[in-house]
């Protein structure tokens, strides 16, 4: 794979058998980059091109492919993976390095880091389909546990905040993600290069729109000042349990529940960070 470590080139390429794996693998890497078209790409995906699994070659599976489609943002073959394989497209694949099924929501996570909103939206449509709303919100707030999986440790929101996505935060969040990261989001408020302000500002404002209640932060209180002139009176005071949320928030909320679109097509007045 393109993003094999150095470390872990030995552990590869141990039989012809499997370097052939290896060499359709990439082709099929370079197909889905290319964004060649969705007929061909599934044609190679079944016929041409395999994994190596415990010893002999298997094809890819449609959430092996649903991941390049994801990286290179093909969006054409992920709509079609998902409405051809719904959830099933979403299922964590195997680790190729330690031989255990991930688990969590690896297709989120990537969504998030390379910020595919389109793809992230399909996504979480198809999630409706998964049966019991439990399920759904499992798999929104789901950890990954597996060390060589990028961003292990961290669920799709908190991934979000930390690199401040705001429009997949958002999509996340209305489909029912538990809001956390609030800590993260001040810290990236006054940590951030100018340039990245009004979209960490927006992370921000977004967790504020879905916390039920607002979690007790040390460092608001431990520099008042600071954190006063930042967020804004209502919503300091809100935050250190003083006052109850800001009139325009409390509107805010209902209006975002009821969708994504809801909120960004506001006029600049009534956007979240006018409540401050």
């Amino acid at each position: 794979m393109p993003w094999v470590a150095s470390s872990q080139l030995d552990c590869l390429s141990s039989s012809p058998s499997q370097r052939e794996c290896e060499r359709t693998a990439f082709s099929f890497y370079c197909a889905v980059r290319e964004r060649l078209p969705v007929w061909l790409l599934e044609d190679m995906r079944i016929m041409e091109v395999f994994c190596w699994e415990d010893g002999q070659p298997r094809a890819f599976l449609p959430s092996e492919a649903l991941l390049y489609a994801l990286v290179h943002d093909h969006q054409d073959y992920a709509r079609y993976l998902l409405n051809r394989y719904s959830v099933s497209a979403l299922k964590a694949p195997r680790c190729s390095f330690c031989c255990c099924r991930s688990t969590g929501a690896p297709h989120l996570n990537v969504a998030v880091r390379y910020d595919r909103v389109t793809i992230l939206g399909m996504m979480l449509e198809a999630l409706k389909d998964c049966g019991m709303k439990s399920q759904h919100r499992e798999y929104l707030d789901s950890y990954g546990n597996c060390s060589h999986v990028a961003d292990a440790g961290k669920t799709a929101v908190q991934l979000a905040v930390e690199l401040s996505h705001p429009d997949c935060l958002l999509l996340l969040l209305v489909q029912g993600a538990r809001p956390d990261g609030l800590d993260t989001a001040l810290q990236r408020l006054i940590s951030c290069d100018v340039s990245e302000r009004r979209h960490a500002q927006r992370c921000l404002d977004f967790l504020l729109l879905f916390l039920p209640e607002p979690p007790l932060l040390r460092c608001l209180q431990d520099e008042s000042q600071r954190w006063q002139s930042l967020l804004g009176n209502e919503v300091f005071c809100w935050l250190c349990g003083l006052a109850p949320p800001p009139l325009l928030l409390q509107a805010l909320r209902c209006l975002a529940r009821s969708g994504p679109d809801q909120i960004s097509t506001l006029s600049n007045f009534l956007q979240p960070h006018s409540w401050q």
